[in-house]
């Protein structure tokens, strides 16, 4: 049964993308997760930022989606950061380890002023 998800892409200034999330993120909606992370990537910006603010749950298809961009921006320089204060879904980070690899911040604001130092 899929979830309730929707998404959207903000371009904060010419280094910068944002990619806004609600609901949750599983095998129905992760190709459309998939999309957005690998266009936010392809665009060439230097940061992509990834809030997960308004997420209510994410699997396992979606974990590999943030760990592909990830390494993806990291290759030319760039840099992933996730906003993330939901307690389910920062236990999925820390219970899979990706707590320590992904940066992960506990808001947008935190995350825009982090990809602007």
């Amino acid at each position: 049964m899929a979830t309730d998800f929707s998404a959207s892409d903000v371009h904060t200034d010419d280094t910068t993308h944002v990619v806004a999330v609600s609901g949750g993120i599983d095998i129905f909606s992760a190709p459309e997760f998939k999309a957005r992370i690998q266009d936010a990537v392809e665009t060439a910006r230097a940061v992509v930022v990834v809030d997960l603010a308004g997420a209510t749950f994410i699997d396992s298809s979606s974990l590999g989606v943030l760990i592909s961009a990830h390494r993806r921006l990291a290759l030319r320089g760039g840099r992933l950061i996730i906003a993330c204060d939901v307690p389910v879904v920062l236990k999925t980070f820390k219970l899979t380890g990706l707590d320590a690899v992904l940066e992960l911040v506990g808001s947008r604001e935190e995350a825009l002023a982090s990809a602007a130092a």
